[in-house]
C-alpha cells in the first residue's frame, strides 16, 4: 500500500499527516460484478430519469455527499448536461427551495448571534489546515430572486462545485459559507421549515461589526485561503468589496467576475461588429439597461475595452451610458445612489429620458447589455431599432436565471434576421437560420472566477488587483480555438473549461507578479510553459 506524507502547519508548526488511498470494499460489502465504468454509465441513467431539474440538483447533491469522485467525474464527462443544473438556471431553484429539501449539512452558517466568539465557530470547520478557497454570501440578492436569507447557502455551494469541476480545487480546500444577519422576505419568517433565524436583517452599523470581526478571525484562522463575496446586496456588494480588497485577498464575482466575463465576450463580439459596420472600434458606445451592482461592475470592467485601445479613463467612461428603473442617469436628474454616479452624464440636460426605445434614439448604442432581471424587457420594437442602427448589433441579455432574462436567442436571431452577435448569462439553445446554425454566447462566470482563483491561490496572493480581473478576461478572450472563431462563437466551449482555467490561471499570476502582490516567489522563474504545466499537475482530478 502506497503511504503518503502530507506536510502542514498548525500553530506555527509544520507537522506531517498520514494519508492512503482509500482501501477497495472487502469482498462481499459490494455487488460481485460492479464494474466502475459501468457504474459511471449507471449514476448517468439515474440522473437523466428525473423529469424535473430540481429533482436532478438533489440526486447530484446526494451524489456529491457519498461518491464526491463519481460526481465530479460525471460533472468533467458531461460539462455542458450537468453545469444548468449545479448552476444557473437550477441552482436559483434550489435557492429558493432550499431551506424544503435540505438533507445533511454541508458549509459553514455564522449568524448575527455569534458575534463576539465568531473565531471558536470558525475553528470548528472539520478541515481547517486544508482550506483554500471560500465562497461567502448572506443571501440577501440571490441572482435575480431577491432576499433569501440563509437559502443563500445553494450559490456558495454551487459556485465551489465549479471550482473543483472547472479549475481541480481540491474538494477539501473548499469551504462554503453563508453569513445569517435574518431576512427580510416575510414568508421565509413565516415558513416552519426555514432554517435561518427568523429576525428582520440587521442594521448598517451591525453587519459592519459583524463583517470586521468576521473578516478578521477568517485571515486568522485561514492565512492561505481567498474569499469570493457572492450575491450580496448591492450597495453592501461595493462597500465590502472597498473595504477589504486591499487588505484581504478577496473578490466578488458579482462585480468583477460577471464584468470580466463580459468584458471577454465584448472583445470578441466588438471586433466582429466593427468589421461588419467598417467602424473603427473606438467608436463602440455601450448602453446598459440595469445599474445595480452588476450592471456597474460590468460598466467599470467594459471601460478597459477602451483603455486598452490607448483611450484615456474619462474618454472610456463616456463611451458607456446607464438606465435604471428611472430612465437614463444624468447628473441634472438629482439624487443618485453613490455607485451609480461615476456613469452619470454630464452632457445631458433635457427632460429626463425613461423609455428605452427613446434612450437608444438618443445614444445609438452599438451595444445594448441587460443587468436588470426584467424579463422581456427587450422587446420586438427595442430589437428592431437596435438592428436598425447596427449591421450587427450586440445584445447581451445578461440577466439570471433564464427566466429572468431580457429576451431569448430565438427572438433576437429572428428580429435581427440572424445578425446579432448575442450572449446571455443562462444557457440557450442554439438556433437555425438562413440555412445556417447559430450559437448564442454565455457570459457565464464560470469561464473566469475558477482559473482566477486557482492563479491566486498558486501565487499565494496578498490581495486580487484589478489588473488580475483584466488579465483573466483578456485571457478568457485570446483562448478560442480556430474552430470556435470560425463558427462566430464568442466564449470558447464549457468543455474546455480544464484547459482555459489553467492559461486564465497562468495570466493571472504573471499580472500578480508584476503588481508586486504573489508569495509564491519561486514561479517568477518559470518559463509560461513551465508554469502552465505547473498549474496542470496541481489540479485535482476525481
Amino acid at each position: 500500500m502506497t503511504i503518503i506524507l502530507t506536510p502542514y502547519w498548525s500553530n506555527g508548526v509544520q507537522k506531517l499527516k498520514l494519508s492512503q488511498p482509500p482501501a477497495a470494499p472487502k469482498r462481499g460489502l459490494v455487488p460481485p460484478q460492479l464494474d466502475h465504468e459501468i457504474h459511471v454509465q449507471r449514476c448517468l441513467e439515474q440522473l437523466r430519469s428525473k423529469d424535473k431539474n430540481l429533482e436532478k440538483y438533489i440526486y447530484l447533491s446526494h451524489l456529491k455527499t457519498e461518491d464526491p469522485s463519481m460526481f465530479y467525474r460525471l460533472c468533467l464527462e458531461h460539462m455542458a448536461e450537468i453545469t444548468p443544473i449545479i448552476y444557473t438556471p437550477t441552482v436559483g431553484d434550489a435557492c429558493l427551495n432550499f431551506s424544503h429539501i435540505y438533507r445533511r449539512p454541508e458549509g459553514l452558517y455564522i449568524s448575527i448571534q455569534d458575534k463576539g466568539k465568531i473565531g471558536s465557530v470558525i475553528n470548528n470547520w472539520p478541515k481547517i489546515d486544508e482550506a483554500r478557497i471560500s465562497v461567502v454570501t448572506d443571501g440577501s440578492r440571490i441572482l435575480g430572486l431577491g432576499d433569501l436569507g440563509v437559502n443563500g447557502m445553494g450559490i456558495s455551494i454551487g459556485k465551489l462545485s465549479l471550482y473543483v469541476a472547472g479549475a481541480g480545487i481540491r474538494p477539501d480546500s473548499t469551504i462554503p459559507i453563508c453569513l445569517d444577519l435574518g431576512t427580510n422576505t416575510q414568508r421565509y419568517l413565516d415558513d416552519p421549515f426555514y432554517l435561518g433565524l427568523r429576525q428582520k436583517r440587521v442594521g448598517d452599523a451591525e453587519m459592519e461589526a459583524f463583517m470586521d470581526e468576521f473578516m478578521e478571525e477568517m485571515s486568522r484562522a485561514f492565512p492561505k485561503l481567498m474569499i469570493q463575496f457572492e450575491d450580496f446586496s448591492t450597495d453592501n456588494a461595493f462597500k465590502y468589496l472597498e473595504r477589504y480588497r486591499h487588505k484581504y485577498p478577496v473578490f466578488n464575482d458579482d462585480i468583477q467576475g460577471t464584468g470580466a466575463v463580459v468584458l471577454s465576450g465584448f472583445l470578441n463580439a466588438a471586433k466582429l461588429s466593427s468589421a461588419a459596420s467598417g467602424l473603427p472600434l473606438t467608436e463602440h458606445r455601450i448602453l446598459f439597461f440595469g445599474a445595480g451592482s452588476a450592471g456597474v461592475g460590468v460598466a467599470s470592467q467594459l471601460m478597459s475595452f477602451f483603455t486598452l485601445l490607448g483611450m484615456t479613463e474619462d474618454q472610456a467612461r463616456r463611451k458607456i451610458y446607464l438606465v435604471d428603473s428611472q430612465g437614463l442617469v444624468y447628473d441634472a436628474r438629482g439624487h443618485l445612489a453613490e455607485h451609480k454616479k461615476y456613469f452619470s452624464r454630464d452632457d445631458y440636460r433635457g427632460p429626463p429620458i425613461t423609455n428605452l426605445l427613446d434612450i437608444i434614439q438618443y445614444v445609438k448604442p452599438t451595444a445594448l447589455l441587460g443587468l436588470s432581471t426584467i424579463s422581456g424587457a427587450f422587446t420586438v420594437d427595442v430589437l428592431d431599432a437596435m438592428a436598425a442602427i447596427n449591421p450587427r448589433p450586440i445584445i447581451f441579455p445578461l440577466s439570471n436565471p433564464v427566466k429572468l432574462s431580457e429576451c431569448s436567442f430565438s427572438d433576437a436571431v429572428e428580429i435581427t434576421q440572424g445578425r446579432v452577435l448575442f450572449a446571455s448569462g443562462s444557457p440557450f439553445p442554439a438556433q437555425q437560420f438562413g440555412g445556417k446554425t447559430l450559437y448564442p454566447g454565455q457570459g457565464n462566470n464560470m469561464y473566469i472566477f475558477p482559473g482566477l482563483g486557482l492563479g491566486a491561490i498558486i501565487a499565494r496572493v496578498s490581495e486580487v488587483t484589478d489588473s488580475m480581473v483584466e488579465a483573466s478576461s483578456l485571457g478568457l478572450a485570446n483562448s478560442l480555438t480556430d474552430e470556435e472563431r470560425s463558427i462566430g462563437l464568442l466564449y470558447p466551449r464549457i468543455e474546455r473549461i480544464r484547459e482555459i482555467s489553467v492559461f486564465i490561471a497562468k495570466e493571472v499570476i504573471r499580472a500578480a507578479q508584476k503588481a508586486g502582490v504573489d508569495r509564491s516567489p519561486a514561479l517568477r522563474t518559470k518559463s509560461d510553459s513551465e508554469l502552465m504545466r505547473f498549474i496542470s499537475q496541481r489540479m485535482w482530478n476525481p
